[in-house]
Protein backbone atom coordinates (compact mmCIF):
# COMPACT_ATOMS: atom_id res chain seq x y z
CA UNK A 1 0.00 0.00 0.00
CA UNK A 2 1.47 3.38 -1.12
CA UNK A 3 -0.54 5.94 0.47
CA UNK A 4 0.15 8.99 2.02
CA UNK A 5 -2.28 11.48 4.34
CA UNK A 6 -1.89 14.79 5.03
CA UNK A 7 -4.11 16.87 6.70
CA UNK A 8 -4.82 20.36 7.14
CA UNK A 9 -6.15 21.15 10.59
CA UNK A 10 -5.15 23.22 13.13
CA UNK A 11 -2.15 20.87 14.35
CA UNK A 12 -0.76 21.26 10.64
CA UNK A 13 2.53 23.84 11.24
CA UNK A 14 1.88 24.82 7.90
CA UNK A 15 -1.46 26.45 8.65
CA UNK A 16 -0.17 27.88 11.83
CA UNK A 17 2.30 30.00 9.27
CA UNK A 18 -0.37 31.39 7.81
CA UNK A 19 -2.35 32.12 11.09
CA UNK A 20 0.99 34.19 12.00
CA UNK A 21 0.01 36.13 8.97
CA UNK A 22 -3.63 37.19 10.01
CA UNK A 23 -1.98 38.79 12.91
CA UNK A 24 0.85 41.18 10.72
CA UNK A 25 -2.16 42.00 8.12
CA UNK A 26 -4.33 42.96 10.87
CA UNK A 27 -1.93 45.33 12.12
CA UNK A 28 -0.93 46.85 8.96
CA UNK A 29 -4.54 47.48 8.70
CA UNK A 30 -5.32 49.15 11.58
CA UNK A 31 -1.88 51.32 10.46
CA UNK A 32 -2.96 52.22 6.76
CA UNK A 33 -6.79 52.87 8.24
CA UNK A 34 -5.27 55.25 10.92
CA UNK A 35 -6.58 53.22 14.12
CA UNK A 36 -2.72 53.42 15.55
CA UNK A 37 0.61 54.16 14.72
CA UNK A 38 3.52 52.17 13.81
CA UNK A 39 4.55 50.50 16.68
CA UNK A 40 1.13 50.95 18.90
CA UNK A 41 0.47 48.46 21.13
CA UNK A 42 -2.74 46.40 20.46
CA UNK A 43 -5.19 43.24 21.99
CA UNK A 44 -6.40 40.53 20.47
CA UNK A 45 -9.40 38.72 20.99
CA UNK A 46 -9.09 35.28 19.58
CA UNK A 47 -12.05 32.23 20.10
CA UNK A 48 -10.40 29.26 21.77
CA UNK A 49 -10.92 25.91 19.42
CA UNK A 50 -7.41 24.38 19.37
CA UNK A 51 -5.12 26.97 20.33
CA UNK A 52 -4.10 27.76 15.96
CA UNK A 53 -5.11 31.02 15.83
CA UNK A 54 -4.00 32.01 18.95
CA UNK A 55 -0.82 30.09 18.38
CA UNK A 56 -0.04 32.03 15.61
CA UNK A 57 -0.92 35.45 17.81
CA UNK A 58 1.61 34.03 20.20
CA UNK A 59 4.57 33.28 17.44
CA UNK A 60 3.97 36.87 15.69
CA UNK A 61 4.43 38.66 19.15
CA UNK A 62 7.51 36.72 19.62
CA UNK A 63 8.52 37.95 16.71
CA UNK A 64 8.49 41.45 17.30
CA UNK A 65 4.41 42.34 16.43
CA UNK A 66 3.11 45.09 19.93
CA UNK A 67 0.74 42.61 20.80
CA UNK A 68 -0.26 43.97 24.27
CA UNK A 69 -2.25 41.03 25.38
CA UNK A 70 -3.63 37.97 23.53
CA UNK A 71 -7.19 37.17 24.78
CA UNK A 72 -8.80 33.80 25.16
CA UNK A 73 -12.33 33.61 24.71
CA UNK A 74 -14.11 30.59 25.71
CA UNK A 75 -17.44 28.80 25.46
CA UNK A 76 -18.77 26.69 28.43
CA UNK A 77 -16.34 24.28 28.06
CA UNK A 78 -14.04 26.55 30.30
CA UNK A 79 -10.59 24.72 30.13
CA UNK A 80 -8.34 27.07 29.10
CA UNK A 81 -10.10 30.05 30.85
CA UNK A 82 -8.85 27.89 34.33
CA UNK A 83 -5.41 27.66 32.73
CA UNK A 84 -4.77 30.60 32.27
CA UNK A 85 -6.13 32.53 35.25
CA UNK A 86 -5.17 29.71 37.43
CA UNK A 87 -2.14 27.59 36.18
CA UNK A 88 -4.43 24.68 36.14
CA UNK A 89 -4.92 22.36 33.07
CA UNK A 90 -7.64 20.19 34.38
CA UNK A 91 -9.66 17.61 32.35
CA UNK A 92 -9.97 14.92 35.76
CA UNK A 93 -13.12 16.10 36.26
CA UNK A 94 -14.46 17.56 33.34
CA UNK A 95 -17.29 15.98 30.45
CA UNK A 96 -17.06 17.90 27.21
CA UNK A 97 -20.30 20.29 27.31
CA UNK A 98 -22.32 20.52 23.66
CA UNK A 99 -22.61 24.44 22.97
CA UNK A 100 -23.73 26.26 20.37
CA UNK A 101 -19.78 27.21 19.16
CA UNK A 102 -19.01 23.76 18.68
CA UNK A 103 -15.51 24.33 17.04
CA UNK A 104 -14.56 25.48 20.54
CA UNK A 105 -16.15 22.64 22.42
CA UNK A 106 -12.32 21.30 22.73
CA UNK A 107 -11.24 20.20 26.14
CA UNK A 108 -7.37 19.43 24.97
CA UNK A 109 -6.46 21.76 22.95
CA UNK A 110 -3.55 20.07 20.86
CA UNK A 111 -1.86 24.03 20.30
CA UNK A 112 -0.84 25.07 24.23
CA UNK A 113 1.60 22.26 24.31
CA UNK A 114 3.69 24.38 21.60
CA UNK A 115 3.59 27.44 23.51
CA UNK A 116 4.76 25.08 26.93
CA UNK A 117 7.83 24.13 24.49
CA UNK A 118 8.45 27.78 23.46
CA UNK A 119 8.32 29.20 27.04
CA UNK A 120 9.84 26.95 29.20
CA UNK A 121 11.92 23.83 26.90
CA UNK A 122 11.06 20.37 25.73
CA UNK A 123 11.92 18.48 29.05
CA UNK A 124 9.57 20.71 31.11
CA UNK A 125 7.01 20.22 28.33
CA UNK A 126 7.38 16.68 28.29
CA UNK A 127 6.90 16.31 32.21
CA UNK A 128 3.98 18.48 32.20
CA UNK A 129 1.71 16.45 28.96
CA UNK A 130 2.81 13.10 30.98
CA UNK A 131 1.12 14.46 33.65
CA UNK A 132 -2.15 15.49 31.48
CA UNK A 133 -2.00 12.33 30.14
CA UNK A 134 -1.42 10.24 33.40
CA UNK A 135 -3.55 12.64 36.17
CA UNK A 136 -5.85 14.23 33.37
CA UNK A 137 -4.30 17.43 35.16
CA UNK A 138 -1.18 19.41 35.28
CA UNK A 139 -0.15 22.55 37.86
CA UNK A 140 2.16 25.40 36.40
CA UNK A 141 4.77 26.58 39.03
CA UNK A 142 4.07 29.90 40.02
CA UNK A 143 6.96 31.48 38.14
CA UNK A 144 5.72 29.70 34.95
CA UNK A 145 1.68 30.75 35.55
CA UNK A 146 3.53 34.31 35.54
CA UNK A 147 5.12 34.14 32.10
CA UNK A 148 1.11 33.09 30.64
CA UNK A 149 -0.37 35.78 32.95
CA UNK A 150 2.14 38.64 31.05
CA UNK A 151 0.90 37.19 27.69
CA UNK A 152 -2.29 36.05 27.82
CA UNK A 153 -5.64 36.78 29.55
CA UNK A 154 -9.10 34.92 29.34
CA UNK A 155 -12.83 34.70 29.81
CA UNK A 156 -15.56 32.56 29.10
CA UNK A 157 -18.91 33.03 27.44
CA UNK A 158 -22.26 31.00 28.34
CA UNK A 159 -24.67 30.33 24.86
CA UNK A 160 -27.18 32.65 26.27
CA UNK A 161 -24.80 35.51 26.61
CA UNK A 162 -23.54 34.64 23.03
CA UNK A 163 -26.95 34.87 21.55
CA UNK A 164 -27.45 38.27 23.35
CA UNK A 165 -23.91 39.79 21.70
CA UNK A 166 -24.84 38.16 17.96
CA UNK A 167 -28.32 40.25 19.07
CA UNK A 168 -26.55 43.19 19.57
CA UNK A 169 -24.14 42.87 16.66
CA UNK A 170 -27.17 42.42 14.37
CA UNK A 171 -28.80 45.88 15.99
CA UNK A 172 -25.67 47.46 14.52
CA UNK A 173 -25.79 45.66 10.85
CA UNK A 174 -23.27 43.19 11.30
CA UNK A 175 -24.30 39.29 11.10
CA UNK A 176 -22.41 37.26 13.54
CA UNK A 177 -21.67 33.96 13.99
CA UNK A 178 -21.79 32.44 17.73
CA UNK A 179 -17.52 31.51 17.96
CA UNK A 180 -17.26 35.26 17.09
CA UNK A 181 -19.40 36.18 19.45
CA UNK A 182 -17.79 35.05 22.83
CA UNK A 183 -15.24 37.59 22.14
CA UNK A 184 -17.36 40.54 22.50
CA UNK A 185 -17.40 39.49 26.19
CA UNK A 186 -13.52 39.64 26.45
CA UNK A 187 -13.59 42.42 24.58
CA UNK A 188 -16.03 44.50 27.25
CA UNK A 189 -13.24 43.90 30.16
CA UNK A 190 -12.51 47.21 31.71
CA UNK A 191 -9.09 46.30 31.52
CA UNK A 192 -8.84 46.71 27.93
CA UNK A 193 -10.86 49.68 27.77
CA UNK A 194 -8.26 52.34 27.04
CA UNK A 195 -7.18 50.42 24.18
CA UNK A 196 -7.01 48.90 20.81
CA UNK A 197 -9.06 46.21 20.70
CA UNK A 198 -9.21 43.24 17.65
CA UNK A 199 -11.58 40.48 17.59
CA UNK A 200 -11.00 37.26 15.67
CA UNK A 201 -14.14 36.62 13.51
CA UNK A 202 -12.70 32.59 13.17
CA UNK A 203 -15.83 31.00 11.33
CA UNK A 204 -18.21 31.98 8.96
CA UNK A 205 -22.24 32.82 9.75
CA UNK A 206 -23.90 30.94 7.24
CA UNK A 207 -22.34 27.65 8.60
CA UNK A 208 -24.78 28.68 11.90
CA UNK A 209 -27.56 30.15 10.54
CA UNK A 210 -29.98 27.84 13.12
CA UNK A 211 -28.39 29.46 15.74
CA UNK A 212 -28.27 33.03 14.42
CA UNK A 213 -32.24 32.88 13.56
CA UNK A 214 -32.50 31.82 17.09
CA UNK A 215 -30.80 34.80 18.36
CA UNK A 216 -32.14 37.85 16.14
CA UNK A 217 -36.09 36.39 15.59
CA UNK A 218 -36.27 33.63 18.27
CA UNK A 219 -37.41 31.18 15.61
CA UNK A 220 -36.45 27.37 16.27
CA UNK A 221 -35.91 26.45 12.70
CA UNK A 222 -36.46 23.14 11.34
CA UNK A 223 -33.53 22.71 8.49
CA UNK A 224 -30.54 25.18 8.06
CA UNK A 225 -31.61 26.06 4.85
CA UNK A 226 -35.24 27.63 6.74
CA UNK A 227 -32.77 29.43 9.02
CA UNK A 228 -30.60 31.16 6.53
CA UNK A 229 -33.87 31.85 4.14
CA UNK A 230 -35.18 33.76 7.63
CA UNK A 231 -31.24 35.18 8.58
CA UNK A 232 -31.21 36.86 5.13
CA UNK A 233 -35.17 38.48 5.38
CA UNK A 234 -34.15 39.92 8.61
CA UNK A 235 -31.08 41.14 7.42
CA UNK A 236 -32.11 42.29 3.95
CA UNK A 237 -30.00 40.43 1.81
CA UNK A 238 -30.04 37.26 -0.06
CA UNK A 239 -28.27 34.23 0.85
CA UNK A 240 -24.77 34.31 -1.31
CA UNK A 241 -25.44 32.07 -4.06
CA UNK A 242 -22.92 29.08 -4.12
CA UNK A 243 -24.70 28.24 -0.54
CA UNK A 244 -28.13 28.35 -1.60
CA UNK A 245 -26.87 26.15 -4.22
CA UNK A 246 -25.89 23.40 -1.94
CA UNK A 247 -29.28 22.40 -1.24
CA UNK A 248 -30.62 20.98 -4.63
CA UNK A 249 -27.10 19.05 -4.61
CA UNK A 250 -26.94 15.21 -4.20
CA UNK A 251 -25.10 13.64 -0.97
CA UNK A 252 -22.04 12.76 -2.08
CA UNK A 253 -20.93 10.83 0.68
CA UNK A 254 -23.70 8.84 2.49
CA UNK A 255 -22.59 6.59 4.90
CA UNK A 256 -22.78 7.52 8.46
CA UNK A 257 -20.23 5.36 10.77
CA UNK A 258 -20.46 4.98 14.22
CA UNK A 259 -17.38 5.84 16.38
CA UNK A 260 -16.88 2.14 17.10
CA UNK A 261 -16.42 1.37 12.88
CA UNK A 262 -13.88 4.37 11.96
CA UNK A 263 -10.59 2.77 12.21
CA UNK A 264 -12.15 -0.09 9.83
CA UNK A 265 -13.82 2.31 7.48
CA UNK A 266 -10.56 3.94 7.42
CA UNK A 267 -8.60 0.82 6.89
CA UNK A 268 -11.54 -0.42 4.35
CA UNK A 269 -10.80 2.76 2.65
CA UNK A 270 -7.24 2.97 2.27
CA UNK A 271 -7.46 -1.00 0.99
CA UNK A 272 -9.58 -0.49 -2.00
CA UNK A 273 -7.39 2.87 -3.02
CA UNK A 274 -4.24 0.87 -2.79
Amino acid sequence: MNISLSAANSVNFGRIIFQMLYQFHCYLALVRQGEIELGDEIVLHIPSGNFGNTLGAFYAKRMGLPIAKIVIASNANPVLTEWIRQGSYDLSKRDLIATTSPAMDILKSSNVERVLFDLFGAERTRDLMRHLDEDGRYQLEPAEHAQISEIFAADDCSDEAGREYIRQAFSKGYLVDPHTATCFKTCQAAEFSDQVNLIYSTAECTKFAPVIDNAINGNQPKSDQAALSAVAASAGIEVPRAIADLFAKPIGHPLVVASQDIENEILKFLESSG
